[in-house]
């Protein structure tokens, strides 16, 4: 399952992926994420919570590599991304690389505590 949410008042878009994610769940969640993107002004900052995340298939890469073209695309300016365990990164630094091109301001945290600080919450 992919959680979206913004909150226009921060300037924050909220991503969640939660249990065994699949490309569908990717593809579903696609219009929601579009719609509050449309919510924020350039600038916004990107909060990923891989914290529930208990596994994702690997034809999940392109998709998610189409969502960052799109988050990249408008405007993004930080990525903050919640990764307790370094296993569940999912390649997401190799995809940053390739769909990044304006490249935001990128940061890896352990805990959503350590994230909230990063993003002054």
């Amino acid at each position: 399952m992919v959680l979206a949410t913004c909150n226009k008042a921060k300037r924050l878009l909220f991503l969640s992926y939660i249990g065994q994610v699949r490309r569908s769940d990717i593809e579903r969640s696609r219009l929601d994420i579009k719609a509050l993107i449309g919510q924020l002004s350039p600038g916004f900052r990107l909060l990923v919570d891989l914290t529930g995340l208990e596994s994702m298939k690997l034809d999940c890469a392109d998709v998610i590599g189409d969502l960052m073209e799109v988050i990249d695309q408008s405007g993004v300016a930080m990525v903050v991304r919640v990764i307790p365990d370094p296993k569940k990164d999912i390649g997401m630094n190799i995809l940053t690389i390739f769909h990044y091109q304006k490249r935001p301001r990128l940061l890896a945290c352990r805990t959503m505590r350590e994230a909230a600080v990063a993003l002054a919450l």
